[in-house]
């Protein structure tokens, strides 16, 4: 049995000194296998895991893209820089976000795919479910403008996020790593 360390004490010890490289090669021995990292203050419950940004920070990062990119739509009408920055934060939101969602519901686990795969399927499941997004809209009261269009696939991708965030709580619960509040 070895000796729990903390990540910094482990670094350390190591290294002699904490840097960018030396996290790094930790980094690659977690991937590896060859050292396992525990938390020690897991939280009791979805709240906690929502709030905590070490085991969160991805659904905030698209929270936070999609919230700018709604915003920057009604005001690039007025500022003619903005109209830049809604290009590319729209380009995100409609060819990464609704796949890169779908693909942490359907893959919650870290090591279930690589990032390089992570990232085509993200690319390529936006593909494939903005136009059936569209296609729904098609058919309902609203069509297909640029309101519903934004509607659909913020809460789209809000909802599937939701679901992604809750299923890797549920991995995290039911490896008996959670304590019993």
């Amino acid at each position: 049995m070895s000796k729990e360390l903390s990540l910094e004490e482990y670094v350390r010890s190591k290294f002699g000194r904490m840097g960018f490289n030396e996290l790094k090669k930790v980094y690659d021995e977690v991937r590896s296998g060859r050292i396992l990292l525990v938390d020690r203050e897991l939280p009791n419950d979805f709240i906690q895991y929502l709030v905590r940004l070490d085991y969160s920070l991805w659904f905030w990062v698209i929270t936070i893209l999609s919230v700018t990119t709604l915003i920057t739509i009604p005001l690039s009408n007025y500022l003619e820089f903005i109209r830049y920055l809604r290009y590319v934060l729209g380009t995100i939101f409609v060819l990464f976000i609704p796949g890169y969602v779908t693909v942490e519901t359907l893959y919650p686990r870290e090591g279930d795919l690589k990032p390089l795969e992570r990232l085509a399927l993200s690319i390529g499941l936006s593909l494939a479910l903005v136009p059936l997004i569209g296609l729904v809209l098609n058919y309902t009261p609203w069509g297909i403008r640029l309101e519903p269009v934004l509607t659909s696939l913020a809460t789209y991708n809000l909802i599937i996020a939701l679901v992604a965030l809750y299923r890797k709580y549920s991995i995290l619960s039911d490896s008996n790593y959670l304590r019993l509040a």
